[in-house]
């Protein structure tokens, strides 16, 4: 089920951040935090089975969303969590979701078992 992110949930935001290559320093992914905390445009995800075990950030631009982090707990991976949030984004955009150079793989890997399926 995805989450809107909320400050209370700043601590696991950060953590599930972090597992992106891009999120492993800390003044960076503080930067990015503060942004999700503070810009309107930017929005972030919590994705919750038991426990929050994946995250999602966007940043919305006049009529495009685009996809910023997706980044799921190690432990979690390849349950098809990732493809799960992203549909579920999907779903409750107003707007078309593009990927930004971060993220343009997952959603082209995502595309591919969506076609295969």
């Amino acid at each position: 089920m995805l989450v809107p992110y909320k400050t209370t949930n700043q601590k696991i935001a950060m953590g599930l951040l972090s597992f992106m290559p891009e999120e492993k320093d800390v003044k960076k992914l503080l930067k990015t935090i503060e942004r999700y905390d503070s810009d309107p445009n930017w929005k972030l995800y919590l994705w919750k089975k038991e426990d929050f075990v994946g995250v999602i950030g966007i940043f919305i631009k006049e009529d495009r969303a685009y996809l910023e982090h997706v980044c799921v707990n190690p432990s979690f991976r390849h349950e098809g969590i990732g493809r799960a949030m992203l549909n579920e984004l999907r779903r409750i955009l107003p707007c078309e979701l593009s990927p930004t150079s971060a993220t343009r793989n997952f959603m082209i890997a995502c595309s591919e078992e969506e076609k295969s399926s």
